[in-house]
């Protein structure tokens, strides 16, 4: 297997992985149209990047572990799906392509793992 293509597969499920944290991470501040006092803010803040922070750690772990990241990810694509309502093509798109996609590259240097790390 080419060196690029090791590289490839390697990197592309952990930087979309962080893409996709940090864009989910944007829905939290809403909380600052709130207006809320400084504790109260603090607090929604942290309930509103609990996902984020979640999604961080199992990524961290995913890195290491690629079937984690494959299961986590298909599980944050599954979730999204149940809560939709239908007839949004983009959050089909966002929510549930993306985690989807990012869960079967990391299933991809699971499988090849031998290869890629080797």
């Amino acid at each position: 297997m080419k060196n690029s293509v090791k590289r490839i597969l390697f990197y592309t499920p952990r930087v979309l992985g962080i893409l996709f944290i940090l864009f989910v991470s944007l829905f939290a501040l809403d909380i600052f149209d709130m207006g809320l006092d400084f504790w109260g803010t603090i607090v929604g803040l942290f309930m509103h990047l609990l996902p984020s922070i979640v999604m961080t750690i199992v990524l961290v772990l995913g890195w290491r572990w690629e079937w984690v990241g494959a299961a986590f990810f298909a599980a944050v694509g599954a979730w999204f799906l149940r809560i939709s309502t239908p007839g949004d093509v983009m959050y089909y798109i966002v929510f549930v392509g993306v985690p989807f996609l990012i869960a079967a590259l990391f299933l991809v240097g699971w499988v090849y793992r031998g290869k890629v790390r080797g």
